[in-house]
């Protein structure tokens, strides 16, 4: 189709995305397909559903051989998950159906996807606070003690299988910040570990369910992993070398717009809305900046205090032996 290449660059893009920042891919390809493309909503979550299925495994496959899982978190996970996930599809189906359900769909994606961006926030807000605590406790270990919340993993599970499964978003944006706030102490490699394996049968189940009800397109589906695959390990490699904090923040924007776009506010909103976004970025970046200036000053006057006491006494000089 006339389509195909735009899609491929598209499903690249978002692939890139995700594997630079580890944020789940639906909150940005279920509105591009929507507003860039005119893919009905519903065939949109579903086929973006379908794609993640075989897109989720190439990092979870590489957390597990770095043994990042946390499979006790997982078994608590699933339970609820998986079925949530499945009858998300049906619960969707229950908004009514012709122009009607893909209009009210779209209310729901927006929704997701506001949800997303304050997830996002809370993501960095999370990390910043882990960053100052393992600073001043230093980190020795101890995530292997940290112990499984059972009711609070399997609350989790249900409420983001249910928003997976309804709209595709949340996968990677939402479920893992509800699990570093139930689960603090745990690393950040092994938050995102645990979440990419518990979302492949989870992803799955919803895509189950979207081809039980013909939602998802198979072919769409395909086209986005041409470009996704690939997109997702350059991204990977990449996001040793590229400031992270940066490529978030543009993700903030990102979906701020896509999300506001999505409930129909008026250009004027979704403009305050994308400039408020940066405006804080901006901010954030800058006081980021100052705050590292001491902290380099002090670590280079450390360091040059430590070769001065450790270069040796010139031969001659007085009080030399």
């Amino acid at each position: 189709m006339d389509s195909t290449l735009p899609i491929v660059i598209a499903g690249a893009l978002v692939g890139f995305a995700v594997g630079l920042t580890g944020m789940g891919g639906g909150a940005l390809m279920t509105p591009i397909m929507v507003m860039v493309f005119g893919v009905n909503p519903t065939a949109a979550i579903g086929s973006d559903l379908a794609a993640s299925v075989f897109m989720k495994p190439f990092g979870a496959l590489v957390h597990q051989r770095a043994g990042t899982v946390r499979w006790d978190i997982v078994r608590w996970l699933l339970p609820t998950a998986v079925p949530a996930a499945f009858g998300g599809v049906f619960l969707l189906r229950a908004l009514g159906d012709g122009d009607d359900l893909q209009q009210r769909v779209k209310y729901v994606v927006g929704t997701a996807l506001m949800l997303a961006v304050v997830g996002m926030l809370a993501r960095m807000w999370l990390d910043r606070r882990r960053s100052a605590a393992d600073g001043e406790a230093g980190e020795d270990g101890e995530d292997a003690r940290v112990p499984v919340r059972p009711v609070a993993t399997l609350l989790i599970g249900l409420v983001g299988g249910v928003i997976v499964g309804m709209t595709s978003v949340g996968s990677g944006s939402l479920i893992i910040v509800m699990l570093m706030l139930a689960h603090p102490r745990l690393k950040a490699n092994h938050l995102v570990g645990t979440d990419l394996v518990q979302a492949i049968p989870m992803v799955a189940a919803a895509a189950l369910g979207h081809l039980l009800v013909g939602d998802a397109d198979l072919g769409l589906a395909a086209t986005l992993l041409i470009g996704a695959v690939p997109g997702v390990l350059l991204g990977s490699l990449v996001s040793s070398r590229v400031a992270g904090s940066t490529v978030r923040w543009a993700l903030v924007v990102l979906l701020t717009g896509s999300g506001l776009a999505m409930l129909k506010a008026s250009s004027t909103v979704v403009l305050l809305g994308c400039l408020a976004m940066a405006l804080l970025g901006a901010l954030t970046a800058v006081r980021d900046r100052r705050s590292a200036r001491p902290e380099a000053a002090e670590t280079a006057e450390t360091a040059e205090r430590a070769e001065t006491a450790e270069a040796p006494e010139p031969a001659g000089m007085p009080g030399s032996r």
